[in-house]
């Protein structure tokens, strides 16, 4: 299964992708291309350190969204990817480009979905009163963070956490919920 991961950022979770790959643990799943829309990035770095092809295309050069996403659907075209992963991609997308990949569009986000969607989910958790948080994958759809989701993993809350402290438990927890499910879709042991 060819994988293209979408970064903005730094590129922890796609670290860990590509630890696992080259542990032999993401099963028939391979990175094939990492595409960036920052310049610079160290996740960028990441990749070329695994040997990884890279690319960058900066939503800054368009106009519009539309105009964005249908050059980094071409983009990501040319990798002819099974699969892709946005792992800290943090650019909301198109309803073109998310029904030109239905069904192999999958994204990570850092709270048990549905609740706490968007932005700032260890705040909004801590403040909610929530005794659990964790990480969600879903599938991507043009609604933001509410595709079906396809696994979770809870991380608690504990009474002296501050955002910072449950954001940094819930990434680590993140760090092996994605690349299990990748291996887990790249073996059929998950179908959409």
């Amino acid at each position: 299964m060819r994988v293209v991961c979408l970064i903005s950022g730094g590129g922890s979770n796609l670290q860990a992708l590509l630890d696992w790959q080259s542990k032999g643990l993401l099963g028939d799943a391979k990175i094939v291309g990492v595409i960036s829309n920052n310049a610079g990035v160290y996740g960028l770095e990441r990749a070329k350190n695994a040997n990884i092809s890279t690319s960058v295309l900066s939503h800054h050069d368009y106009p519009d969204r539309l105009q964005f996403d249908r050059k980094l659907i071409e983009l990501i075209d040319y990798y002819r990817p099974d699969l892709v992963v946005l792992a800290g991609f943090m650019r909301v997308l198109t309803s073109e480009f998310v029904s030109y990949y239905a069904n192999r569009l999958i994204n990570v986000h850092p709270s048990l979905l549905p609740k706490h969607k968007g932005l700032h989910t260890h705040r909004r958790a801590i403040e909610a009163g929530d005794t659990t948080s964790g990480a969600t994958v879903h599938w991507v759809t043009e609604e933001l963070d509410s595709g079906n989701i396809i696994r979770q993993v809870e991380v608690p809350i504990q009474t002296d956490d501050s955002e910072d402290s449950l954001q940094r438990r819930v990434l680590e927890a993140e760090h092996t919920l994605y690349p299990s499910v990748i291996r887990d879709l790249s073996l059929g042991l998950i179908s959409c």
